[in-house]
């Protein structure tokens, strides 16, 4: 940018050429309709002064200047191009670099949570076992207990039978219905 300002500043601005063969024309035109003369005389007028017209190196240096000018506004364009390309590229992988991040974190906190939920399974699990061993252990005793009541209950009527029949005596309660 400070490049085509220097650039312009070192060379000087060129006046159009045929703009200025216009107004001189038009002012000459105005200037002889306003003084018409209400005698004819013959004056001798001055020469007008002679412009200098364009010659075709100045027209090749104001192409060249052209050309210059659009070639900066070209590379100037370009440029800016560029830092826009640069600025969106630099966006998207901040965004991606973002989703893989929070992807990570989310992944995490899922492995996490399903590293707490085996835990918590493999417990529950553990204390229902426990839970059904401890069942196991109390009908094991009940059971020993029925099992010991009835040898208890077997040995007594042996050993009531083997009274009633040493005494030859009938027991009283025989068929509890009657």
């Amino acid at each position: 940018m400070e490049e085509v300002k220097k650039v312009e500043a070192e060379t000087p601005p060129i006046p159009n050429l045929a703009s200025l063969e216009l107004s001189n024309d038009v002012a000459d035109e105005k200037a002889a309709a306003q003084a018409q003369p209400k005698a004819i005389a013959v004056v001798e007028k001055a020469p007008e002064p002679v412009l200098r017209k364009a010659s075709d190196r100045d027209i090749a240096l104001a192409e060249v200047e052209k050309e210059k000018k659009l070639s900066f506004i070209m590379a100037w364009e370009e440029s800016e191009k560029t830092k826009a390309e640069n600025k969106a590229q630099k966006k998207l992988s901040a965004v991606a670099a973002w989703e893989n991040s929070q992807k990570a974190s989310v992944e995490a906190k899922l492995r996490k949570f399903e590293e707490q939920l085996e835990k918590k399974k493999a417990d529950y699990g553990e204390k229902m076992k426990n839970k059904a061993a401890l069942i196991h252990k109390q009908a094991e005793e009940e059971r020993a207990m029925v099992e010991a009541k009835r040898a208890e209950d077997i040995l007594k009527a042996e050993e009531t039978g083997a009274k009633y029949r040493a005494t030859g005596s009938i027991p009283k309660k025989f068929l509890g219905c009657f």
